[in-house]
């Protein structure tokens, strides 16, 4: 018979766990594992834009956080000493994903609206925007929009300032607006078209949408 889920009272914090992990205890850091490997991979997968780099990432996070424990001073939440040595881990296989030849988006160009996107392409072509933007706004998008956290916990994340976080997002969220623009329902895109030829007062037109397929853009290296 299976043993029933332990109370909230007997789960540990982070922090504990990470401790009785330094102190020797078996198990201690296994916990942490089960806890955060799905949400690092999807961070590492969202920004890499690749499956086994991704859990490659994921593991290298994991073997620097078991050998770097004992230096862990308690300055940041567990989860946020975590999100950041994967945001690292991301960043060094970028820096030498750039040795090699960008290799193009394999497949066909992106369909337009008329073409009947299923759920499982828009999910692709989301990737491939996000792909397409520089790291630090890819990063910066990924870790607010996507994940949740706060301008302060991205900050401290990555390493920057809160206004650098926004001023990212912001740049990231018009980039990616006009590289999926192409998605919006047809009516909707109907509408923005006749409001950015005055054909509604008052409109203040939208998400300009694209003439035609968007294709890959090339990873760009700017914040």
């Amino acid at each position: 018979m299976p043993e029933p889920p332990p109370s909230p009272a007997d789960v540990r914090s982070d922090r504990a766990l990470l401790a009785a992990h330094v102190a020797g205890q078996a198990g201690a850091f296994d916990e942490l594992v089960r806890r955060y490997a799905e949400r690092l991979w999807l961070l590492a997968f969202r920004t890499l834009d690749h499956r086994e780099d991704a859990a490659d990432a994921v593991q290298e996070t994991f073997v620097s956080a078991l050998r770097s424990a004992h230096r862990y001073r308690g300055e940041s939440e567990v989860s946020t000493w975590l999100h950041r040595i994967t945001v690292n881990a991301c960043l060094d296989r970028i820096r030498r994903r750039r040795t090699r030849a960008v290799e193009p988006l394999a497949g066909h160009d992106l369909p337009t609206p008329r073409d009947g996107i299923d759920d499982h392409l828009t999910r692709l072509t989301v990737a491939d925007a996000l792909a397409a933007l520089p790291d630090g706004q890819r990063l910066a998008v990924v870790l607010v929009d996507v994940h949740g956290f706060s301008v302060t916990e991205a900050g401290a994340i990555l390493g920057v300032a809160e206004g650098t976080i926004k001023s990212r997002c912001a740049r990231a969220r018009g980039r990616l607006a006009g590289l999926l623009g192409h998605l919006r329902p047809r009516d909707e895109t109907r509408d923005t078209t006749r409001d950015e030829a005055g054909g509604n007062d008052g409109g203040t037109g939208g998400v300009q949408t694209t003439s035609g397929p968007t294709r890959r853009a090339r990873r760009g290296g700017g914040p």
